[in-house]
């Protein structure tokens, strides 16, 4: 078993120097993107749907599903974290580069990925010809943790995961 997750800590490791240490251009197009899995983004994107929406619609329940998901999902996400206590790639790995804020808490799972899937999926299911769009701007979001050296690529899966479990759960009781 522990050959497995031997193996496993590599392929993050080896996965997260091919994403990390990028020409600027790359790293200009992923300081973007980040922001977009942030909170400032995913709350206030879908306080404004909520209150240009109308009341009593499918659009309306849908936005009460991704925001109830973002919020139980980031309190999953911070008890974890305080659990896992994994520690972020630039600690922990020799020629390890992060690119904007450096950040003190632990690393796993990726906050953002979390956010910003808890906030896409319910779109993306409800209205699936918005994964057209919406699926690769998540994608996108996890990626660019992993590029700018803030997280191990195990991180965003995890977070992606997390938001899955918990807007499928959500769903159940909206």
């Amino acid at each position: 078993m522990s050959r497995v997750i031997q193996r496993l800590t590599q392929y993050d490791q080896n996965f997260f120097y091919f994403c990390n240490g990028t020409k600027e251009l790359k790293l200009s197009f992923f300081k973007i993107m980040t922001h977009i899995g942030g909170a400032t983004i995913s709350i206030g994107v879908l306080i404004l749907l909520y209150f240009i929406s109308q009341p009593h619609t499918l659009l309306r329940e849908t936005i009460l599903i991704a925001m109830v998901s973002l919020t139980i999902s980031h309190i999953f996400v911070t008890v974890i974290k305080k659990i896992v206590k994994r520690m972020r790639p630039y600690l922990s790995l020799p020629d390890a580069c992060v690119y904007g804020y450096p950040f003190k808490d632990h690393s796993f799972p990726s906050g953002h990925s979390t956010a910003i899937f808890s906030v896409t999926i319910p779109f993306m299911l409800q209205y699936p010809i918005l994964s057209l769009i919406l699926l690769p701007i998540a994608v996108l979001v996890a990626l660019s943790r992993v590029v700018l050296g803030v997280h191990y690529p195990s991180d965003v899966i995890a977070g992606g995961l997390l938001a899955i479990t918990t807007v499928i759960s959500v769903s159940l009781f909206i």
